[in-house]
């Protein structure tokens, strides 16, 4: 048993960052072609499309995405259209950064405006644009990248985790109404992982925050991974994961659990 992506077309957004990155490289190691959405890492993109084809024998494409604009998101399909045919997986990893975490009173209002269009409205109109195509031929998947945020809701974490909530719920209401199709709708939640950000040359964890004590609140005593993160997608992208809908999954080691 393996997970094969063969033939497949997988759209990405985010996919120049840490964590984008290294799910376009594990989906096109399980077979699929891949479009690579960036917002401001053109050259970046293009170096990976490049790498990827040449690895992994599949086809690739570098496309502009601003997901926070709905026709730059149409504009973005037409080209991945054009070059890889329908997609039949999408991955909605692209998010604003918030500068500054503060508490609720402090944060600048624009940080949750931000947080809901990259968020929510990122989520909406990936749907839109994408999800009417999976119908028309009765298989999609839809995977939306979440935080164990989500599910602490600590201090500070406000602005971030407002925008991830919502879009937790546009998913769960998009995988009831888009089940009957054969389509998926799942959301992987990283913890604080591993990536080429923080990452020495022989793969272990770099600039480790002293004052941040993460590692002995996790079951299992280390942070994750990018690949961890990225394994888990192309897990729920497969037929594998056919009959696993509206899951939210945590790829923390533990650190979060979500309750039944």
């Amino acid at each position: 048993m393996k997970i094969d992506l063969t033939n497949k077309t997988a759209v990405v957004t985010g996919a120049t960052g840490e964590l984008g990155r290294t799910m376009i490289h594990s989906l096109a190691e399980c077979g699929a072609n891949v479009a690579i959405c960036y917002y401001n890492k053109k050259d970046f993109a293009a170096e990976l499309k490049n790498e990827i084809e040449k690895k992994y024998g599949v086809r690739a494409t570098a496309v502009f995405a601003d997901v926070t604009n709905p026709d730059s998101i149409i504009a973005m399909k037409n080209e991945v259209m054009g070059k890889l045919g329908i997609t039949d997986i999408i991955v909605n990893n692209a998010v604003i950064q918030v500068e500054e975490w503060t508490t609720v009173l402090k944060q600048p209002p624009k940080d949750y405006e931000n947080q809901f269009k990259s968020s929510v409205m990122h989520n909406v109109y990936m749907a839109k644009v994408f999800v009417p195509d999976m119908i028309k031929q009765n298989y999609g998947r839809v995977i939306g990248i979440n935080t164990e945020c989500a599910v602490q809701n600590f201090i500070t974490q406000s602005a971030y985790v407002s925008g991830k909530r919502g879009m937790d719920g546009v998913l769960r209401v998009l995988a009831r109404e888009v089940g009957q199709y054969n389509i998926t709708v799942n959301q992987v939640a990283p913890g604080w992982v591993i990536s080429d950000g923080c990452r020495n040359t022989d793969g272990s964890e770099a600039n480790i925050n002293q004052d941040f004590p993460y590692i002995e609140k996790v079951p299992m005593r280390r942070r994750g991974t990018d690949t961890d993160i990225a394994n888990a997608v192309c897990f729920l992208a497969s037929d594998l994961a056919g009959f696993i809908t509206g899951a939210f999954l945590p790829v923390s080691g533990g650190n979060v659990m979500t309750c039944i």
